[in-house]
């Protein structure tokens, strides 16, 4: 499999700025009945993808493997975007890249390493808090009291520029007692209860029942799209499969089991 190294150089000239427009070109509708691509034997396949995808992604794995046996499926590689993407760049070995926002998804496309990708998902924020909300959160307002501890996704993580949108968009600026790389990361200190509140995607909250959500105005003005790739340089049938499966109405299904949004 190639395998690509930028230097410090490229590096800074690529890597997505926070916040910065989206340009990656992708399909408004993937869902496709197609049969899956026909994959040589022996193949293993890897995949990078955002923390949010875990619980879904795990499962669009095993089924994937149950169609292609002949396929070893390597444990898949979560954590944030932006973490997840800079070691892409960095030379990190990936066959496909999902991302939870399109800007971060662009820098890896802007530096070669990636054709156009196609939209499989959207995702909104909610306010979740604690079960029995110790801290009485009623709504992203509360989230100014400096008083109440509240803990976002890092401003340069697909999830925490989506909280920064949705507050600006309310007026709110919130009194951040702890930045995270991650959206798992966020909720679980809300789990812990080593925070009043916090902002998560939608499809985390019901990933547990040791959090109560809250009314969260304005979280339908904020949606993240996600992008998938299969990443240069892969193990191509493999890869251009498991893209194939997650974009098919099978995998759409499953993706809409657990919350996720159409593309």
């Amino acid at each position: 499999m190639r395998r690509r190294l930028l230097t410090a150089v490229a590096l800074a000239a690529v890597l997505p700025l926070a916040g910065c427009a989206s340009t990656v070109p992708a399909s408004s509708s993937t869902a496709s009945s197609t049969a899956p691509a026909a994959v040589a034997a022996s193949e293993t396949l890897t995949v990078f993808a955002a923390a949010s995808l875990q619980a879904v992604f795990d499962e669009l794995a095993d089924a994937f493997a149950q169609q292609h046996p002949e396929v070893e499926v390597a444990p898949i590689r979560y954590d944030g975007s932006s973490t997840l993407a800079t070691q892409l760049l960095e030379g990190a070995p990936a066959d496909v890249f999902a991302s939870a926002d399109e800007p971060t998804m662009q820098g890896v496309v802007d530096a070669g390493l990636a054709p156009t990708a196609e939209l499989f998902a959207t995702n909104t924020l909610v306010l979740v808090v604690p079960a029995g909300n110790p801290g009485k959160v009623t709504g992203v307002d509360d989230l100014a009291d400096p008083d109440r501890t509240v803990v976002l996704c890092a401003p340069e993580v697909p999830c925490g520029r989506a909280a920064t949108a949705l507050l600006d968009n309310a007026g709110v600026s919130a009194s951040v007692d702890s930045f995270e790389q991650n959206v798992t990361a966020v909720l679980t200190k809300v789990v812990a209860g080593e925070a009043d509140a916090g902002l998560v995607y939608v499809t985390d909250a019901t990933t547990t029942d040791d959090v109560d959500t809250v009314t969260t105005a304005g979280a339908d003005t904020v949606v993240n799209r996600y992008p998938i790739v299969a990443l240069d340089g892969a193990s191509e049938p493999a890869a251009d499969a498991f893209v194939a499966f997650v974009l098919s109405e099978e995998g759409q299904a499953v993706l809409r089991a657990h919350g996720f949004g159409a593309p």
